[in-house]
């Protein structure tokens, strides 16, 4: 299955701008692969937006990439360990692609933040929020990443 790369990108984005999270964003740019609804998509994956819920870990664009690549290297049998192989290699590799385009995959390092985490509450969507913030530009490049893999595996270059 081909995907169109800058499409993704952009629907990952443009979910981000409309007020989802980074993981929700990434996440929902490939629900037509989950096979999961807009409403249940975004609820699934809204515990990992801000480093999982602005504790400022593992950036929420890797998040969604990971929760991605669970469908597309499914793993529902607790000892079947080739198949868990097969997910964790999709993970790391996908994390590795990230962190070598963006230097880190740990949000309070890409948004240089020197605190441990964040209070809970949400920042507002504003202007100066976008302006300020790399994530839009995360979020397409996560998306961007999980369609090449996808198109990667369909032409067998991977």
């Amino acid at each position: 299955m081909k995907v169109d790369v800058n499409e993704r990108a952009k629907l990952a984005r443009e979910y981000f701008e409309s007020g989802y999270n980074c993981a929700q964003s990434v996440f929902l740019a490939f629900r037509d692969i989950t096979g999961l609804d807009k409403q249940m998509a975004a609820t699934f994956s809204a515990p990992f937006g801000g480093g999982m819920g602005r504790l400022r870990e593992v950036c929420g664009t890797v998040s969604g990439m990971s929760m991605v690549a669970g469908f597309l290297y499914p793993n529902s049998e607790p000892n079947d360990m080739s198949s868990k192989m097969r997910t964790y290699a999709a993970v790391q590799d996908l994390a590795e692609r990230f962190r070598a385009e963006n230097g880190a995959i740990v949000c309070r390092e890409l948004l240089g933040l020197g605190r441990p985490k964040d209070d809970p509450k949400p920042s507002e969507r504003t202007a100066e929020y976008y302006k300020r913030r790399p994530c839009a530009e995360y979020v397409a490049i996560a998306a961007r990443l999980v369609a090449e893999k996808i198109n990667a595996e369909d032409s067998g270059d991977e």
